[in-house]
């Protein structure tokens, strides 16, 4: 583990040329391991993707701090604004299963540039508008589409062809990327969009992504046989198990979803995640910084406490992949949702003009539960789907989506009739205690799991 991290913090800095030398020198006796300076590619793999997730992250961030400006400047309701963030979510995990699909036909190389371009233009496109469907389609279309490429479903596919140990903490790390990465950069979009206007914060986002497509290009590798080598823990010997499945990406992802859809498995998990995108995404996510301001709370440090919980996601999210090794999945899941939900249930009564305490309290608590379902949501559609692991949960992460649409539109709905929020975190904690009942009635997966 310690040489992922060595690489998140030094592939910025050193020579592009010297890094791609020392990752390519194996071990002559060991190719499946580390390289002659340490490294395995596999780490290089997993560096870029925390990067790319990172970056991608960034739109992530947006909407939370620009639904009052817009509201200000253009007079649309915050259920309109809500829309385009809706049909954004919706898109986001829609588009999951077939970018899986895509990575298995055209390469993850490509899927993920053509997804860092659509982001760009979906954000720097904003400050043209003039019309409520015009942030429908660029904030709404163009993003959702390029964020759902570079999903959840990018870790899973990452982990899957280049990993077979260290699973569970390597998705927890780039899991905690992109969760983290749209909480972290709140500080920032909240202080442009407060200082500079709100299309300042939305071009950075396009600059941003930007930036990432050369890192892209130069270091992404679609599988360990392109460098020479295998997945990282896998034998010298091992078979090559990321070999497309048969027919095109979009049947690819239909006829996982028909053979997924049959068992009880991927409706408990499909269940549960709808309602963690609620609680996420959906609500705490695209609605804490408004509802911090109705109690009279600055919306920079509204977006700072957000920004926090990203924070505190990067060690829960890790922890929670280590504990996917050597825990249960269901039972992780159980705890998570129950405890996420209890938490909700009281948020209503923390919030208030400063900061106190007890909502220093819950964004600790929080943080570290924000996205810690991903790994093992992910090792329970790997051990139960098999090499169709990936876009399952891509289907499965769809649900997610829909979920935090949902919860987008009708929390703004339910601010716009009673004149506050807490009703949306009354039902959402009600919901997760649901999700952990259904996470703890999923049975231990068969044997041989089908592909």
């Amino acid at each position: 583990m310690a040489e992922f991290f060595h690489m998140v913090a030094v592939l910025p800095l050193v020579p592009m040329k010297k890094i791609v030398e020392a990752c390519c020198v194996t071990q002559l006796e060991d190719r499946n391991q580390a390289t002659a300076t340490g490294f395995h590619w596999a780490w290089v793999v997993a560096a870029v993707a925390f990067v790319i997730l990172l970056g991608a992250a960034a739109f992530r961030s947006v909407p939370s701090v620009l639904i009052d400006p817009l509201h200000r400047e253009f007079g649309w309701s915050r259920a309109t604004i809500g829309s385009a963030v809706s049909i954004n979510l919706v898109l986001f995990g829609l588009i999951s299963p077939f970018a899986a699909a895509l990575m298995e036909r055209l390469g993850m190389r490509r899927v993920v540039v053509g997804a860092l371009l659509l982001v760009a233009a979906g954000s720097g496109l904003p400050v043209l508008m003039t019309a409520s469907w015009q942030l429908i389609l660029f904030w709404g279309v163009l993003v959702g589409v390029g964020t759902g490429s570079m999903s959840m479903v990018f870790v899973a596919t990452v982990v899957s062809r280049w990993f077979v140990a260290r699973r569970g903490i390597v998705s927890g790390v780039l899991t905690a990327a992109g969760a983290t990465g749209q909480l972290v950069f709140l500080p920032l979009v909240a202080h442009l969009a407060t200082g500079h206007g709100w299309r300042t914060a939305s071009l950075l986002v396009a600059v941003v992504c930007l930036a990432v497509v050369p890192l892209v290009l130069l270091f992404l590798r679609e599988h360990p046989r392109d460098v020479g080598t295998t997945a990282y823990g896998a034998l010298p010997d091992a078979p090559d198990e990321t070999s497309p499945g048969p027919g095109g990406a979009a049947s690819r992802a239909v006829s996982a979803l028909a053979a997924a859809a049959r068992t009880r498995v991927f409706w408990l998990l499909a269940g549960g995640f709808a309602i963690c995108g609620i609680s996420t995404n959906g609500l705490v996510g695209t609605h804490f910084v408004a509802a911090a301001h109705d109690h009279g709370m600055p919306y920079t440090t509204g977006a700072g406490l957000l920004a926090l919980v990203g924070v505190f996601d990067v060690a829960g999210t890790i922890l929670s992949g280590w504990l996917t090794d050597r825990v249960r999945p269901q039972v992780l899941l159980g705890a998570y949702y129950s405890l996420r939900g209890a938490s909700l249930l009281v948020l209503p009564m923390l919030f208030a003009p400063d900061v106190r305490p007890s909502m220093w309290v819950f964004i600790l608590f929080y943080g570290l539960d924000w996205i810690a379902t991903v790994p093992p949501t992910v090792a329970l559609c790997r051990d139960h789907f098999g090499l169709s692991g990936p876009i399952v949960f891509g289907w499965v992460f769809a649900s997610h989506q829909i979920g935090a649409a949902i919860a987008a539109v009708g929390a703004g709905a339910i601010r716009d009739h009673f004149g506050a929020y807490h009703l949306a975190w009354y039902i959402a904690g009600g919901l997760c205690m649901a999700a952990a009942w259904m996470s703890l009635r999923i049975r231990r997966a068969p044997a041989v799991a089908p592909v």
